[in-house]
């Protein structure tokens, strides 16, 4: 199957040699994490594309001061909403029902149980489950990246308040969750590259319960 021959294939880039990556796969892969399914529907989250480099260059000393941030060819921020809120919440049931053209009694109960939930709850609490979603869409947007054959590494390892500084993303109502570097791998530069990839066998992962 071409896309587990692609998961293989794919790794954690610890170097990136600069090279471009096509606008045309940036959006796939950026489509790839829009189609993503998210706890409601609601997709708590947005992408913030990076490709200025002044910009990237000032993220990465809050980053480990990892290469892979300046030398990447596109610098994906996934950032959560900071809480759920009534505004959030109609503003994706309007456009369901905008966009299909009808309104149905059950979602309209569906959408009242979500506003007597959702915006009652501590914003915490709110922001680790808006993150979890664009975790979601995060792992979807690995995986497109790797089906183009690009090079795309995940990062936790950074001040998530240093970049919601840099990037004003809490007056946006915003919190990054998490980093996606879009490049090309530099093979000379990365000791990970030659390694075997390991994970568990299936059996030590799976449980199967008939």
């Amino acid at each position: 199957m071409e896309l587990l021959e692609k998961l293989n294939w794919r790794y954690a880039a610890k170097a990136m040699n600069g090279e471009k990556v096509s606008e045309d796969k940036i959006n796939n892969i950026l489509e790839a994490a829009r189609l993503a399914p998210t706890s409601s529907g609601l997709q708590p989250f947005e992408i913030i594309v990076i490709k200025n480099q002044d910009l990237k260059e000032k993220i990465k000393p809050v980053a480990w001061n990892q290469s892979v941030i300046s030398d990447c060819s596109h610098l994906l921020v996934f950032a959560a909403w900071d809480t759920y809120t009534e505004e959030r919440i109609n503003y994706m049931f309007d456009l369901t029902n905008e966009i299909r053209g009808f309104k149905n009694e059950g979602w309209e109960n569906y959408r009242q149980m979500l506003l007597n939930s959702y915006p009652q709850k501590d914003a915490e609490e709110n922001f680790n489950h808006a993150a979890k979603q664009a975790y979601i869409a995060f792992s979807q947007a690995i995986i497109a990246a790797a089906f183009q054959g690009v090079d795309a590494t995940p990062l936790e390892g950074f001040d998530p308040a240093a970049v919601d500084e840099i990037l004003e993303l809490r007056q946006k109502g915003l919190r990054s969750a998490v980093l996606l570097p879009i490049g090309y791998r530099e093979e000379k530069k990365d000791w990970l590259v030659n390694l075997t990839k390991v994970r568990k066998p299936m059996e030590d992962l799976v449980s199967v319960i008939e």
